[in-house]
């Protein structure tokens, strides 16, 4: 297999695995019946002027399964945790004592639960389309090689097929996480 051949797979591959990745990155934001310290990931605070990550300035520690606890590192920044937990929206009060932040995760309705499910199925078809996309690109470029090199007829087939597998299996490694996280959902 030539160089540019090789490319191909080495680029479509990690193309389709960023993929995944960004899918399992959404995944970790989605409130389940549990605490996830993931879920604060999208929480900017205004830092003296500058958006940082709550995670950067902070300990969050999962307390009984229900509950994260946010021990500031600056306990002056108190306010302002606060302030950025409530604009990112994730759907809990925060709770202050002046010392840490609590935030309580009730448990989620089945109603909540069924529409919780359906946005996970929507991030797993949203990486299936980016997988297929890859897909396409990878075919579009193989075209490409077999015009620049003349590569026979049964060596492009066997590429279009090996680009396929490729695809075949990171649409099942989809399908596998949409439904373990769909069971981490549903499971009360």
């Amino acid at each position: 297999m030539s160089e540019s051949l090789d490319e191909l797979f080495l680029f479509g591959e990690e193309k389709m695995e960023k993929a995944i990745s960004s899918m399992k990155r959404e995944f970790g934001t989605i409130r389940t019946g549990r605490a996830n310290p993931l879920m604060l990931d999208k929480v900017l605070v205004d830092y003296y002027g500058v958006p940082t990550p709550l995670r950067q300035m902070s300990q969050v520690t999962v307390q009984d399964g229900t509950t994260l606890v946010i021990s500031p590192y600056d306990k002056s920044t108190i306010k302002e945790i606060e302030k950025a937990i409530i604009k990112a929206e994730i759907g809990i009060t925060p709770n202050s004592d002046g010392i840490c932040i609590r935030l309580t995760f009730p448990p989620l309705t089945e109603e909540r639960r069924k529409e919780i499910v359906k946005d996970v199925k929507k991030l797993g078809e949203e990486a299936k389309v980016a997988i297929r996309n890859v897909r396409r690109d990878m075919t579009d470029d193989l075209k490409k090689i077999e015009k620049s090199e003349n590569l026979p007829e049964d060596t492009v087939k066997d590429n279009q097929d090996k680009i396929q597998k490729l695809t075949d299996k990171y649409t099942g490694i989809v399908d596998s996480a949409v439904t373990e996280k769909e069971k981490e959902v549903m499971t009360v």
